[in-house]
């Protein structure tokens, strides 16, 4: 088996709420030393805290198998140490708003300067330039920002989010692919860069479906509820069973025809309505309650495992226990039961980007606030007993 791929990489992560520190979570997971640095109260994601946890669940979550510190940025004993930091490191993190590391004088300008081969990676909302740039933004306010709320709810209701934070995750995964491409082309040019990845950018291919129907037909598409947003499918929809609901969408002419056969309605195939994707789409009213009324009388599971024989996209409706105990996923070890300190037995994910060939590394607690202060600063900076007891007396760590 070989080593780790990110094995001897040194990432200071000043990563907060779920943009960043997902980002961090990927490269701790493929090896990577991540230090995660917070100020001495800690990120805001800890102060939703329960009294007596030093973090919430989503922490947990997404900040295991890193180390923690807590430095003071605004001291500047704090700064001094951060670029003594750098020096040794190969990548920062930061998804502060834009120009807040400028203003505190550790921007990419000032830290490169300490370290040339420094990757510097920032996520924002809007990108760090542009008319846009200080706009306040959350994975909320992106999501209508960007349009995915006007194409996301029933079509005679309100603009809806999507139900998980798709927004944050998506930016902190191009942060990812981003610090990637970057440290590759460091073992060319042997220089770092600035590498920054704006949330609204990251999620706007996913408008695909809706910018088809805006294109093909010169006016922008309605709420589909869980139709196919460009209207331009069926059937593709989540239809009612007898205890819950199952997502069902042909893609192919051949599924059409299983699904016929499923429902025991091999008379429709040549049906003009329903004989083409085209036809079954001018007709999906028609076609949802053909569908619908074969769904009802059947259990969920029942549904699938037709649909699964016959070879028809399809799948039940979870929640997220359910997702959770997932035998498949637990199977692979992307989920694992990790007995927490704070939170006992909890079901935790690993990274889903999987290199054959490489380790898995083994999930370690999220840390509490500057749990590491001592182990960081002391061991891997080498700082004596009496120049950390200084720095916390100072307020800088």
């Amino acid at each position: 088996m070989t080593d780790l791929p990110l094995a001897g990489l040194t990432v200071l992560d000043f990563g907060q709420i779920f943009q960043g520190p997902y980002c961090t979570l990927l490269l701790a997971k493929a090896g990577a030393h991540v230090i995660k640095i917070e100020p001495p109260g800690g990120e805001p994601l800890r102060r939703r805290a329960e009294p007596g946890k030093s973090q919430i669940f989503s922490f947990a979550m997404l900040n295991s198998n890193k180390q923690a510190v807590t430095l003071n940025l605004k001291s500047p004993r704090g700064k001094a140490l951060l670029r003594r930091m750098v020096a040794r490191a190969d990548v920062l993190l930061e998804n502060f708003s834009p120009g807040t590391m400028d203003g505190l004088g550790v921007g990419y300008a000032a830290l490169a300067e300490v370290n040339p081969r420094l990757v510097y990676a920032s996520g924002s909302g809007f990108g760090i330039s542009g008319p846009d740039r200080d706009n306040l933004a959350m994975d909320f306010t992106i999501q209508a920002a960007s349009g995915i709320m006007s194409v996301t709810g029933a079509p005679d209701g309100p603009p809806m989010k999507a139900g998980p934070t798709l927004v944050d995750m998506m930016g902190g995964i191009h942060l990812y692919a981003g610090i990637m491409t970057a440290l590759f082309q460091r073992t060319v040019t042997g220089r770092g860069q600035l590498v920054e990845v704006a949330m609204q950018e990251a999620v706007y291919p996913t408008l695909a479906s809706p910018m088809e129907y805006y294109v093909r037909n010169g006016t922008v598409p309605g709420r589909a509820g869980n139709r196919q947003a460009a209207l331009a499918s069926a059937p593709y929809n989540a239809y009612p069973a007898a205890d819950g609901w199952v997502a069902i969408h042909v893609v192919t002419e051949g599924h059409w025809r299983n699904l016929l056969t499923a429902m025991g309605r091999e008379d429709l195939a040549e049906d003009p309505r329903y004989a083409t994707n085209a036809a079954r789409a001018a007709n999906m009213d028609a076609v949802d309650a053909l569908v619908a009324g074969w769904t009802s009388g059947l259990g969920k599971f029942e549904i699938f495992a037709t649909t699964k024989r016959l070879r028809i996209p399809c799948a039940p409706v979870r929640d997220v226990a359910d997702v959770m105990a997932d035998p498949h996923m637990h199977e692979r070890g992307f989920l694992e039961h990790f007995d927490h300190p704070e939170f006992g037995d909890v079901v935790l994910p690993g990274s889903p980007l999987r290199l054959h060939g490489a380790g898995k590394v083994a999930t370690t607690a999220s840390p509490t606030i500057g749990q590491h202060n001592a182990e960081v600063y002391g061991g891997w900076m080498g700082l004596s007993a009496a120049e950390l007891a200084e720095l916390r007396d100072e307020g800088a760590i």
